[in-house]
């Protein structure tokens, strides 16, 4: 096997990234939807066999839902006397803890306790590609988990879950995020899409475990202060005792700073001890999740030169991290309003007033 190919840095993944891109459109003179429909018919391969099991599937994850929140998170939640608001939505997060702690664990189970090597080398998810290749029956088990559920996303937001002032962003992204799934199934880009699905689902697990912990702050009328000590103390409680403290703002930006560049490198530590472990770094080197970026814009072209809906699957995940981008802005929004007093607990901003 080839030693992994070295990753740019930022810098040069941008240049070689829109060079490829660039490169990719001058040459596309005749693009347009009748080479889309017959670059479709010639390079996809979805069976309605597949497709109707998909959507039994997401029939089944609903089911599996509502008897979840009614015979398990429900009563949970009044055995530990929640407060009304926070009882009918901790259903919600549980559910989606649940799905994305498997999903992910089953996604590090492929990259880290498999032979596949695309992980520490993601260029090579597209070496070796052929149109109608068959699927590994564990990636494709994966698949169809992530596409069924992402089916019963679309319908779980707009009438199962609480209705939030990014209720239509989430949909759009679940449909962004079900053509993605089916179209790479459909083209056989499964190596690479495993890679997206990994470094998206641990972020969903984190967000609904602290999602959780704000709905259980108040149990049985008591407030238990369970992950924002720290925050509390310097935003707030230290107005409380000096009301014209020095440097408030200077030292609480500072701190959110320190805050942000730990939580940034520590996913670099993850990856890199992941590797170490597992025997796949011979050597310490960097770590940079943004190498699957680099593998669709750019070394996909490499492997695959006419590689088919090359700008499709590109624009989808840009609209994916355009999304990510909005969401990271209501992260800043409570970060503020934290700082400037205008909140003295962790809420959602998301919530309708």
């Amino acid at each position: 096997m080839p030693p992994p190919e070295p990753m740019p840095g930022y810098g040069e993944l941008l240049r070689r990234g829109y060079g490829s891109l660039a490169a990719a459109a001058r040459s596309c003179g005749d693009c347009g939807w009748r080479l889309a429909l017959r670059t479709w018919a010639e390079n996809a391969h979805l069976g309605w066999a597949e497709v109707l099991l998909c959507g039994l599937c997401a029939l089944g994850w609903t089911a599996l839902r509502r008897a979840c929140s009614r015979r398990l998170f429900r009563p949970f939640g009044e055995w530990c006397q929640l407060q009304p608001r926070d009882a009918a939505k901790m259903p919600e997060s549980a559910w989606k803890l649940l799905f994305y702690s498997v999903s992910w664990s089953y996604g590090a189970y492929l990259l880290f306790c498999t032979d596949y090597a695309f992980f520490h080398d993601p260029p090579s998810a597209f070496r070796g590609w052929q149109r109608g290749m068959a699927v590994p029956a564990d990636i494709a088990l994966a698949y169809l988990l992530q596409g069924s559920f992402y089916g019963h996303a679309l319908y779980a937001t707009a009438y199962m879950d609480t209705w939030r002032k990014d209720s239509l962003v989430m949909l759009l992204h679940h449909v962004v995020a079900l053509t993605l799934i089916a179209a790479s199934y459909a083209f056989r880009y499964h190596n690479v899409g495993i890679l997206v699905l990994f470094l998206h689902d641990v972020n969903d697990v984190q967000l609904e475990f602290t999602k959780l912990n704000v709905y259980f702050k108040h149990r049985a009328g008591v407030y238990h202060r369970l992950n924002d000590v720290v925050l509390y103390a310097t935003c707030h409680s230290s107005l409380q005792a000096v009301p014209n403290i020095p440097f408030y703002f200077f030292f609480n930006a500072l701190l959110l700073v320190l805050t942000l560049m730990n939580i940034y490198w520590f996913l670099y530590i993850v990856l890199f001890v992941a590797k170490v472990l597992l025997g796949q770094m011979q050597e310490v080197n960097d770590v940079r999740e943004y190498d699957v970026l680099y593998a669709t814009c750019h070394s996909s072209l490499q492997a695959v030169p006419n590689i088919p809906f090359y700008f499709f699957f590109n624009a989808l995940l840009l609209v994916l991290t355009l999304m990510n981008i909005y969401w990271f802005l209501y992260i800043v929004l409570f970060v503020a309003k934290v700082l400037l007093g205008q909140m003295q607990e962790v809420n959602d901003v998301r919530e309708y007033d």
